[in-house]
């Protein structure tokens, strides 16, 4: 178990934490930030999922730094990334943050995206996640932090940034989900 595996490994620990302070009120009042009203528990909720987001950075850094890229690692980051960013999603759904259609096409994408990943693994491959995948989750990011802050900043200016990230969040969870079975088709085509 390396170092980047640990930070990975944080990751999925945090998610339980990120869920408990945004559903849950502890009363711990409102407040503004650039414009934007919002309960203090869901500026904490978005600061934890940001420094949970940003773990996904770190860890990929450090294992291409120091030549600690694992199969295991290959296949525990983009899990972990599915885990935080459909936890997020769900949250936002319950919350009234976005429209549950979009975010059940995302998180349709990510079960089977994952569900390739495991028939690619059966026959002794590992893919790590493609820059077009790498697009898609910080566009996810992006669209999540905005709405967990209510749009801070933008809302001095009346732009629906979050609304306008989700949007394109939608497009790359999409065109990165063909692109990633039309890279694999030959395990599809040639399964039995």
């Amino acid at each position: 178990m390396n170092i980047p595996n640990k930070i990975t490994i944080s990751r999925i620990l945090l998610i339980p934490f990120f869920v408990i302070v945004m559903m849950f009120d502890f009363n711990w009042g409102t407040m503004s930030l650039f414009g934007a009203e919002m309960p203090v528990h869901h500026f904490i909720g978005a600061l934890i999922f940001i420094f949970a987001s940003t773990t996904d950075w770190v860890d990929g850094y450090y294992a291409r730094k120091y030549n600690l890229v694992t199969t295991f690692g290959k296949f525990l980051d983009p899990l972990a990334d599915k885990l935080l960013v459909s936890a997020a999603f769900i949250l936002m759904v319950e919350l009234d943050m976005a429209p549950a259609w979009i975010i059940i096409i995302i998180i349709s994408r990510e079960f089977a995206v994952t569900g390739l990943r495991l028939i690619l693994a059966g026959e002794g491959e590992v893919v790590a996640a493609n820059q077009l995948g790498k697009i898609k989750t910080w566009t996810q990011i992006m669209a999540i932090a905005a709405a967990l802050l209510h749009n801070t900043i933008f809302t001095l200016i009346g732009i629906r940034f979050d609304e306008i990230m989700l949007y394109i969040a939608l497009f790359f969870t999409v065109w990165s989900g063909w692109d990633y079975f039309y890279l694999n088709r030959r395990v599809l085509l040639e399964s039995k």
